[in-house]
């Protein structure tokens, strides 16, 4: 791309043509405060007003998230009067804020609060009534509360470009302005899917994951055996809480905090994905076999399968009915292992930890009982875990690394372990399904077409002189595509992974913020590299194992042997397996 010559702050610099004035400055090592600006334009720009500079050519000060540069121009960041009306525009966002930072589950992390040390904004400038709150406690999984909101729109563009979804949406005009479903309905009663991916960009507290911490305390409270279980993506972002580089591996010491938090048993949920596999991988065959629906389509993101259940509801039968494995996991443990060490099912209370919000939501569903028993009875997300070990005293760095429980159950391959990044339980499968087909294991561990973060990806493969067609989806919009099809009978697939979140559980609506002002020491480009520098913290864990396929799992041969009998079978169904059914987009309010 061409460049060109601009000044800032006097200082001559050339530049790439068709940036913006603050893309320009970024570049050049000046940080111009923003709040609406993030990650490849997803926000309603020069909403905010925080990003005002001087260029020569404008008529006055010009916000500079919109503002392109042009050859020969002059910006200014530090002039007085820049500085002041940038100081102004914060402290009109504070004059209609709630102002609780004390309280406020994002401290710590809130950009508003970092822009207003950066401008220097005073307490109280501009006061007067407020705009109407709306505070939404309904879903188990996200609380908005609109008394925190800054109007950034960066949470409607992350669900629009995620998921092509026009959820949340701006409502009302001039100063009643507010941010929510239609109707200034609460998220349960719209077609949100739940997948916390405008938490995950929020930049105050105005939309957050609704705790389960106190949950957790009753039941330790209650003397209930509380035993907790990890998704694979956990310990890729853990690390990040306690100021750790993106893509550290933290698994031993994760291990080392939940057993000083005083959980009877620390589990990788891992050993039930190895389980999801034998059971996802069965279903397909005998589909392909007897001409069950195809293509199937993977169950293990709730939020995907909640945009199915709402927008695709004349297609669920394609979906696997498998548990996801954390609910697998929930079942197994209440259900075999209690009765293994003597504890009665209904005092174990399963914890689990997720990188995702929708999980919240998908433990409630009656269809994930058992006898009556809920499989899974809490779930804290990555960063509910990060507080509750900074909580406790717990000094996580200078933890041993220790291992997960598998006395019983507990162990894993590889295979559990890519389950966190798009296109791993399709690798996964494809590793077992290679072998029940064939008799042997590909001369190929890895399936390397169904890796990366392409929107969709597809690929063919010859098992056992069976032509399978399968592909990978990570965000609704790509996998509108794959349904679309499906639904006018057009599909060319046997198998279809679709993940709810861009990136996959990687990049879950439940992990750590990922946020340039908050990390100084990460690479520049780390807003683009983030879900990349996660998933290597997977693979790399996935070739460290001995064994690296789920069929070679000893503990879940032992399983099928002892108490399933073999995959898909009766037992295996009333534990492992569910049911899904269509819901309305807006169901009629009460």
């Amino acid at each position: 791309m061409a460049k060109i010559n601009i000044k800032i702050e006097g200082v001559p610099y050339q530049v790439e043509e068709g940036l913006t004035i603050l893309e320009a400055a970024k570049a050049c090592g000046y940080e111009i405060p923003t709040l609406c600006a993030f990650n490849h334009g997803e926000c309603n720009k020069g909403s905010c007003r925080v990003c005002l500079v001087e260029a020569t050519g404008a008529r006055g000060l010009v916000a500079s998230c919109v503002y392109p540069i042009n050859e020969g121009m002059e910006i200014t960041i530090s002039s007085p009067k820049a500085a002041a009306a940038r100081r102004a525009s914060v402290e009109l966002l504070l004059s209609n804020h709630s102002m609780l930072c004390q309280t406020c589950d994002k401290n710590e992390k809130c950009e508003l609060l970092h822009v207003a040390r950066i401008t220097g904004a005073r307490d109280g400038m501009f006061q007067g009534t407020q705009t109407p709150v709306t505070v939404d406690e309904i879903s188990p999984s996200i609380v908005r509360d609109t008394s925190k909101c800054v109007l950034c729109g960066r949470c409607v563009a992350r669900c629009a470009n995620a998921h092509g979804n026009g959820v949340i949406g701006f409502q009302n005009r001039g100063f009643r302005t507010i941010i929510g479903p239609a109707e200034n309905r609460a998220f349960t009663d719209s077609p949100c899917i739940l997948c916390g991916q405008c938490v995950n960009v929020c930049p105050t507290g105005a939309l957050m994951e609704k705790s389960e911490i106190s949950k957790v305390d009753e039941a330790f409270a209650a003397g209930k055996y509380v035993v907790v279980q990890t998704a694979p993506a956990v310990r890729a972002a853990l690390g990040e809480e306690f100021g750790m580089k993106i893509g550290t591996p933290v698994t031993g010491k994760m291990v080392a905090a939940l057993r000083r938090l005083g959980f009877k048993k620390v589990f990788d949920t891992n050993y039930a994905a190895d389980l999801t596999i034998m059971e996802e991988a069965t279903e397909l065959l005998s589909r392909i076999k007897n001409g069950g629906a195809l293509p199937m389509l993977t169950s293990c993101s709730p939020g995907w399968v909640n945009y199915a259940e709402v927008y695709y509801g004349d297609c669920l039968d394609h979906i696997s009915s498998c548990k996801s494995p954390h609910e697998m996991q929930g079942a197994i443990l209440k259900h075999y292992y209690a009765a293994k060490i003597g504890v009665n099912p209904e005092d174990m209370f399963v914890v689990s930890i997720m990188p995702c919000t929708a999980k919240k939501f998908e433990k409630e569903r009656d269809a994930l009982k058992t006898k009556g028993l809920a499989d899974v009875d809490a779930v804290l997300t990555t960063r509910e875990l990060g507080k509750l070990i900074k909580r406790s005293g717990i000094n996580f760095t200078k933890l041993p690394d220790e291992e997960f429980d598998s006395d019983i159950i507990g162990e894993y391959t590889g295979a559990g372990v890519i389950f966190g990044v798009t296109g791993g339980v399709m690798e996964a499968a494809l590793r077992t399904a290679y072998y029940v087909l064939t008799g042997e294991e590909h001369a190929e561990i890895k399936f390397e077409q169904v890796r990366g973060f392409d929107g969709i990806k597809e690929a063919s493969f010859n098992l056992a002189g069976m032509e399978v067609n399968v592909a990978v989806a990570h965000g609704m919009k790509n996998a509108k595509v794959l349904m679309d099809e499906i639904r006018a009978g057009t599909s060319k697939y046997h198998f279809i992974e679709v993940m709810g979140c861009p990136g996959g559980c990687i990049n879950g609506g439940g992990q750590p913020y990922v946020r340039e002002c908050f990390l100084p020491n990460e690479d520049a480009d780390i807003m683009d590299t983030y879900k990349e520098k996660r998933a290597q913290a997977l693979y790399s864990e996935d070739e460290r194992q001995t064994l690296r396929q789920s069929h070679n799992n000893p503990q879940i041969k032992a399983l099928y042997d002892e108490f399933l009998g073999e995959p898909n079978s009766h037992l295996a169904h009333e534990l492992l397996h569910t049911h899904y059914g269509a819901r309305k987009p807006f169901p009629e309010k009460e």
